[in-house]
């Protein structure tokens, strides 16, 4: 099985519990692995047969700049199920990162797996 990855998909969202992150987008950065098998988009060098990873980031970058989650958790976990019910896939990693969270750090971020590895 291999490997998909879309990495540093940066979206502005409403996210987080504190008065101004309710009423400012801030940058909110989004990792994604999928497993997938490539042999038939290998083969026939058709976008048909392949995971169209064009097409999952414009569908997670809508998701995420449209929502307004209080927090990360409940964005990356709605986001997991969403990515497993539309797209042909059985499995995913994600990792969202809130650059902005904490003044004194470069970074908050959480990694979650869902679904069944093949």
């Amino acid at each position: 099985m291999d490997r998909l990855r879309v990495e540093g998909l940066r979206v502005d969202a409403i996210i987080g519990v504190h008065r101004h992150e309710r009423e400012n987008p801030q940058p909110v950065i989004i990792d994604l692995e999928f497993m997938v098998d490539i042999s038939g988009a290998a083969g026939s060098d058709r976008i048909s047969d392949a995971l169209d990873y064009s097409q999952v980031a414009k569908y997670t970058a809508e998701f995420v700049a449209g929502s307004s989650f209080r927090l990360i958790e409940a964005l990356a976990e709605e986001l997991a199920q969403r990515l497993l019910r539309d797209f042909p896939v059985s499995w995913v990693r994600l990792r969202v990162n809130k650059p902005r969270a904490l003044p004194e750090a470069d970074n908050v971020s959480l990694l979650i797996e869902r679904g069944e590895l093949p």
